[in-house]
């Protein structure tokens, strides 16, 4: 009996039958046929294309089992990396999902006998991470992609440099607090002395009221006023307090200058420090990983706290609170403006950077200062001309 043609009724009805997964003892993998029972199984197994794939898998059928484990095993790894990437799964539903494809290759072709044969090789050759549990195998890729490792290293790298930044802020915190207490006159503390009597001689008398024949409004009278007379408390007391007065440490000449000083360089400070034509750097995060700790060019100053700048890197232009941004300390050599305190606007020179104290050495290159050197400018006060 001939083929039946294509668009026949037999041929359509043998193309919906063979839709789906059919049973794996019906299928041949050196021929890649899948019978649908066992009588076209066993026809097939007696066909003349059968017994020639047969003929030639006896001459070498190492070189076709290790043909058919590799693409079982590229292609079972292949599925598990794109659909699961990194993440612990069941070994069982990473093999239905597998060989929901009919075209797959079967395991039986393969040097492994079972799933779980397949699965500790996998752990064993390190191609996954493979665990045992009560409720069976688990695998989990291990990714070794070089693009994927550099990835990684630039998001280990970017946590770390986050890090570095929020520990260098701690310590300007630490450092500010600490110049705070260091300037502070300390507290004097109270001195408890034991109370003692200045005339051996002087009676205490109490005033309780002689007789009781007043009656209660006497009695009451009496009682009122404390019955210790206080004036020689309050005389000790007097005498306590000039005491204390004369002995408090007398400030000198140098350190009420220091004071003044002091005074005249935060009378000179403001609360807004940006300024056109300096580099600043994006702190917040809020506008997503693009501009943070990206630097910018500020071109305009509004309402003294908003700052236009231009990023560096993108071209774009960002409206930014001063809230925002901070300053930028370039090389040493490099030119700088001094954006607050008694130098206020003046252009200078980088010289040195004192990291213990969060401080630099700047030489002045503008106006009437000209050429004069200035030490311990804070960090917050300059950033890095543009």
């Amino acid at each position: 009996m001939g083929k039946a043609d294509f668009l026949s009724p037999k041929a359509i009805s043998n193309r919906i039958k063979a839709k789906g997964l059919q049973k794996l003892r019906w299928y041949c993998q050196m021929c890649q046929k899948q019978c649908r029972d066992e009588n076209g199984f066993k026809c097939h197994c007696m066909s003349e294309s059968h017994q020639r794939q047969l003929l030639l898998a006896s001459e070498n059928p190492n070189q076709f089992m290790s043909y058919f484990s590799e693409e079982f095993k590229s292609d079972f790894l292949e599925l598990l990396r794109r659909r699961f990437g990194t993440k612990r799964v069941h070994n069982n539903i990473v093999y239905n999902e597998y060989i929901s494809n009919r075209e797959h290759v079967h395991m039986n072709a393969t040097q492994w006998e079972t799933l779980t044969d397949f699965t500790k090789w996998l752990g064993r050759e390190g191609f996954c991470k493979v665990d045992e549990t009560p409720k069976g195998w688990y695998v989990q890729y291990i990714d070794r992609d070089p693009e994927t490792i550099r990835r990684q290293e630039e998001l280990e790298k970017k946590k770390k440099q986050d890090l570095d930044d929020e520990e260098r802020s701690a310590r300007f915190i630490e450092e500010q607090v600490r110049r705070g207490r260091e300037g502070k006159e300390p507290e004097e503390e109270p001195v408890f002395t034991e109370l003692k009597r200045e005339n051996e001689e002087e009676k205490v008398t109490f005033n309780l009221g002689s007789s009781a024949s007043g009656g209660p409004s006497k009695a009451s009278a009496s009682l009122a006023p404390s019955g210790l007379k206080v004036a020689p408390s309050t005389k000790r007391k007097d005498h306590s307090h000039s005491v204390n007065s004369k002995d408090k440490k007398k400030k000198s000449a140098l350190d009420e200058i220091m004071e003044m000083e002091e005074q005249k360089k935060k009378s000179l400070r403001s609360d807004n420090w940006i300024r056109p034509d300096i580099v600043v750097k994006v702190i917040t995060k809020r506008l997503g990983d693009k501009y943070h700790k990206k630097k910018a060019v500020i071109r305009e100053v509004q309402d003294k706290y908003t700052a236009v700048a231009k990023m560096i890197d993108s071209g774009d232009k960002l409206k930014l609170d001063q809230s925002h941004l901070e300053t930028v300390i370039p090389a040493p050599g490099k030119r700088v403006v001094i954006v607050n305190g008694q130098y206020r606007d003046a252009e200078a020179i980088l010289e040195g950077i004192d990291e213990k104290n969060f401080s630099a050495t700047l030489t002045i290159d503008s106006g009437h200062m000209k050429g004069k050197r200035v030490e311990g400018i804070a960090y917050e006060d300059f950033s890095k001309q543009a």
